[in-house]
């Protein structure tokens, strides 16, 4: 994934789901730790709720 992916979904995670910048690096850490997709692992810790976790994969689905 390129740097301007990863800033498209840093915004889109902080702008449109409205999750601070130490949830989404806390999220970002963990993920590479754990080798989890960062939508999996947010909602597992309870970060995203499922209908933002909905909102999040019709995200990055139409950015594709």
């Amino acid at each position: 994934m390129d740097n301007n992916s990863n800033r498209k979904i840093i915004l889109f995670l902080m702008d449109e789901i409205g999750l601070n910048e130490s949830s989404i690096e806390l999220g970002l850490k963990l993920s590479i730790k754990n080798n989890t997709p960062l939508p999996i692992l947010l909602w597992n810790y309870g970060i995203l709720t499922i209908e933002e976790l909905d909102q999040f994969y019709t995200f990055l689905f139409q950015s594709k």
